[in-house]
Order: structure tokens, then sequence, then C-alpha cells
């Protein structure tokens, strides 16, 4: 079994929400469920950059850590749908407020990339 050589340090707030935001996609992920994209297949159409695999890799990371759960629809095709916990909901003003960051400083990282 995997052992990680460095242990994490959850003493410190920012480490814990860069656990549960950190990796490219999960902002993006918990953004989407919260508007209502819930379907994986929905989610893997709306985050086209990222492969299923890595969309399905997050969800998993998501749900352990409580910020979503699953809910299995037993129907025929078999339904799946993604929804925010409460603490998956309390995350939501931090994504906002690092769109509104990222959308004020645009223009610069505009500027940065094309240099």
């Amino acid at each position: 079994m995997y052992e990680k050589k460095i242990p994490e340090n959850l003493d410190c707030g920012i480490s814990i929400a860069i656990k549960v935001l950190g990796g490219k996609w999960k902002a993006w992920i918990i953004d989407k469920i919260n508007i209502g994209v819930r379907r994986p297949s929905e989610l893997h159409r709306d985050i086209y950059l990222a492969s299923p695999r890595v969309v399905n890799m997050h969800l998993k990371e998501l749900e352990d850590m409580g910020i979503i759960y699953k809910k299995t629809y037993h129907e025929i095709p078999l339904r799946v749908e993604y929804y925010l916990t409460a603490l998956g909901e309390s995350v939501l003003p931090v994504i906002a407020a690092m769109e509104k960051w990222g959308n004020e400083q645009r223009e610069h990282f505009d500027q940065a990339v094309s240099l």
C-alpha cells in the first residue's frame, strides 16, 4: 500500500482548502454541479478539456471528502447524479471569490501569456 512520505498538514486552513479545491478541475466540477449539471456524462461534456477519467477521479475524491454525494436511480438504464452536500455548498463563496478575482485579472494574464 502507498504511504505518503510527507504527512498532510491539516492544522492549516489553507492546506484544507487546497485539498478540497486543489487539482485543475475540482472547483469547476463543484460549480457545474451547483448550477445543475449533475450526470457524469453531462460533466464530461461540459468539462471537455479534462479527460473523463480525470473528472471521474475528482468526483470520487470530492465524494470521499463529503463535498458531493452520488444518488443512484435504479432505472433501466441506471442513472447517477451528483449533488452538493452542506459542506460542498459552504465552499461556493470561495469558488465565487476565485472566479471574481480571475475575471478581474484576466487582462494581466492575457498579456503575461502572450509574452
